[in-house]
């Protein structure tokens, strides 16, 4: 009797066993598929992403491109950056643009054209709003890209300007990156002649900066 209870109990252990395997294995799947369905990004941008100065290939939505196929997520970029780009010449083109492309994912890098041109930051703002609608209209998610411009355009301006883009970000509880230019902006040497825009070995950084935010997108 005992031998025949611990046979039976052997085939019980052995039978959940399996079970918890074969319900695993749908994990496993889903696990293993979490990037695998392919996605369209379309990076609305300047000439911060336009690859302004630089060998072509050689820019952070390039760069980016790469990183998605190195860590095997099916993922294609349209990169309609273009370079002196503001946030009303984004508003006007991106209708076009989603019905185009159909994105997935909406990175939107505008604005810093606006503030270097002194315009009100109230359009910006309003502009901002229009483009994440417009973007979520279209069932896409969005990355909106924080930007801060330098101190000599007066520190009330320079600080309403950089607020713009987390109130946005609360606002719609959209991704946000914090500060494109993170670990940058104070490097004289990251930038080109002009002392705008960032060089070629930047491009890396700017990367890093946009990559902890737009992963999660990407599931």
């Amino acid at each position: 009797m005992d031998s025949g209870k611990t046979a039976l109990r052997r085939q019980s252990s052995s039978w959940r066993h399996g079970l918890v395997a074969l319900l695993a294995v749908p994990l496993l799947l889903l696990t293993a598929s979490a990037y695998s369905a392919p996605k369209t990004l379309l990076v609305l941008g300047d000439s911060l992403s336009a690859e302004y100065g630089l060998a072509r290939g050689s820019g952070w939505v390039a760069l980016l491109d790469k990183r998605l196929q190195q860590e095997k997520i099916g993922a294609s970029i349209v990169n309609a950056s273009i370079s002196g780009e503001t946030t009303i010449g984004g508003k006007t083109r991106l209708p076009a643009l989603l019905s185009k492309h159909t994105p997935d994912i909406v990175i939107i890098e505008l604005g810093a054209n606006d503030a270097l041109r002194g315009l009100q930051l109230s359009a910006t703002r309003s502009n901002l709003q229009a483009l994440i609608e417009m973007a979520r209209a279209a069932k896409a998610k969005v990355l909106l890209v924080g930007m801060q411009i330098p101190p000599n355009y007066g520190a009330d301006y320079t600080g309403k300007f950089a607020q713009l883009f987390p109130a946005a970000a609360k606002q719609n509880k959209t991704a946000l990156v914090p500060f494109f230019m993170k670990d940058i902006a104070d490097k004289p040497a990251l930038f080109q002649a002009d002392r705008m825009h960032p060089n070629e070995q930047a491009q890396s950084t700017l990367l890093d900066n946009v990559w902890p935010h737009l992963k999660p997108l990407l599931k």
